[in-house]
């Protein structure tokens, strides 16, 4: 299983947002949705083996599991109707009990360092940074989880938090990239074990 998490500094905690303002109104979900598209979305077909969580301004986090996801398309937009949704049942949501509001999609009552510490039973976390160690040389990564942020730098605590947790971090390449980008370079270096199989 792979997994991303997605930390959403402006994205809002409640549904009261427009489909048609995803750049403006909605904290920059429009480039958090790419992020998740990324992560699942292939030429004919959803990822299975993927989990992605967008913790929203470190008080809720909405997990997309591709096992059972529906209603996932290329585009923004549907996107952000997935996590609109979820926020339409975040009363459900009652202590460690998330809310399921469709196949495939939670929503949690937990922040950054809540996610962090659920992921992290399941492999290595991961730190996505310009100064990290190359990817190619990092050997094995079974079961990852990549942290990322939005468009905004993660915050001094979120910096504290994701170092205490993280098992490595690793830049993709020379050049920084956005965060839909370099999860598209992950899925690449994992389906072709390390740059190896074609």
């Amino acid at each position: 299983m792979r997994q991303f998490v997605l930390v959403g500094h402006e994205v809002p905690t409640d549904p009261d947002f427009s489909l048609d303002d995803l750049a403006g109104g909605a904290g920059r979900l429009d480039a958090l949705c790419r992020s998740i598209t990324a992560s699942f979305v292939t030429s004919h077909g959803i990822r299975s083996d993927v989990r992605v969580h967008l913790v929203a301004q470190d008080e809720l986090t909405i997990s997309f599991d591709g096992r059972e996801l529906r209603r996932l398309n290329p585009d923004e937009r549907s996107t952000a109707a997935l996590v609109r949704n979820a926020l339409e049942h975040r009363g459900e949501a009652i202590g460690a009990l998330p809310a399921e509001p469709s196949p495939g999609v939670e929503l949690y009552r937990r922040g950054f360092e809540e996610t962090l510490e659920s992921v992290g039973e399941d492999g290595p976390i991961i730190e996505l940074h310009e100064d990290g160690d190359p990817v190619v040389d990092a050997g094995d990564l079974a079961d990852p989880t990549f942290v990322l942020s939005d468009h905004r730098d993660f915050t001094d605590d979120e910096r504290r938090t994701l170092e205490a947790a993280a098992d490595r971090r690793l830049r993709l390449g020379p050049e920084l990239v956005h965060a839909d980008q370099a999860i598209t370079i992950a899925h690449h270096f994992l389906d072709t074990n390390g740059y190896e199989r074609w």
